[in-house]
């Protein structure tokens, strides 16, 4: 691990996640402060921080102006959290988190969640056969919430044709890490966190 990687993994591990196991009253990531206001939960802070800064030229990942989109990008950001998270963070963990803190994979747990997340997949698959995007023909919060552990996993596991064998599901993944923002998102995880392990 270079001397830049490893200030920015120690700087994220021991500051930044002792700040949020003070503000988060379950001793969890993420929190933010914000002023006097203090959130927790991801999606949450990420509403809170779309509607504080989301409005003028940005584009509007809530689609509040429209009940029915509005309610499309709800209905998919909780399958997010529900189905989608529960499988692939078990498979990022065990094969990202773990080898990073010295661990070693169990890979039980492994199959038994890749087996979980190709269901939840196949469902994905049937959704954006018909629909660019998970809620609709717009790029909103329900995609941009599956980035963190999907380029985890795609970048730093072997699972990758878990997406990549869908054929759908696979172009999706490709139109929103074809976005500029994403993109500079990608390049600092990269730098933080698997680069070290990918290249060890």
């Amino acid at each position: 691990m270079s001397k830049q990687n490893e200030q920015a993994f120690n700087y994220f591990t021991l500051e930044s996640l002792h700040m949020c196991f003070l503000l988060q009253p379950f001793g969890k990531i993420p929190a933010l402060e914000d002023g006097e206001l203090t959130l927790f939960e991801s999606r949450a802070i990420s509403r809170y921080v779309l509607r504080k800064y989301g409005s003028g030229t940005r584009p509007d990942l809530l689609r509040e102006s429209s009940l029915e989109e509005s309610a499309m990008v709800d209905v998919w950001t909780e399958v997010e959290a529900q189905q989608y998270l529960p499988a692939i963070s078990n498979i990022v963990r065990q094969c990202v988190i773990m080898p990073l803190i010295g661990g070693v994979r169990d890979q039980a747990v492994v199959d038994e969640n890749v087996g979980k997340l190709g269901k939840v997949l196949d469902v994905y698959e049937a959704r954006l056969s018909s629909s660019p995007y998970l809620a609709g023909d717009f790029f909103s919060l329900a995609d941009l919430a599956h980035f963190a552990f999907t380029y985890c996993l795609v970048a730093g596991t072997e699972y990758a044709p878990l997406l990549e064998k869908r054929v759908s599901v696979r172009a999706w993944w490709g139109r929103i890490m074809a976005r500029p923002a994403v993109r500079k998102v990608a390049a600092l995880i990269d730098l933080g966190l698997l680069k070290p392990l990918l290249s060890a």
